[in-house]
């Protein structure tokens, strides 16, 4: 690898460290909850179509 690339790759890594990756909008539970949700509606649906069991 290049040192150009290392000095790209490098000040990339540091500028994402300021955020460290969490948005403050999006809380755990919200998306736990939302994945929760879609789940159950994926299992009522599939279930729905599996009544001629």
């Amino acid at each position: 690898m290049t040192e150009q690339a290392m000095t790209v790759l490098t000040r990339l890594a540091s500028e994402g460290g300021e955020h460290g990756g969490n948005h403050e909008n999006l809380s755990p539970l919200g998306a736990g909850l939302g994945a929760f949700i879609t789940l159950m509606v994926l299992l009522i649906i599939t279930l729905s179509f599996n009544k001629d069991r």
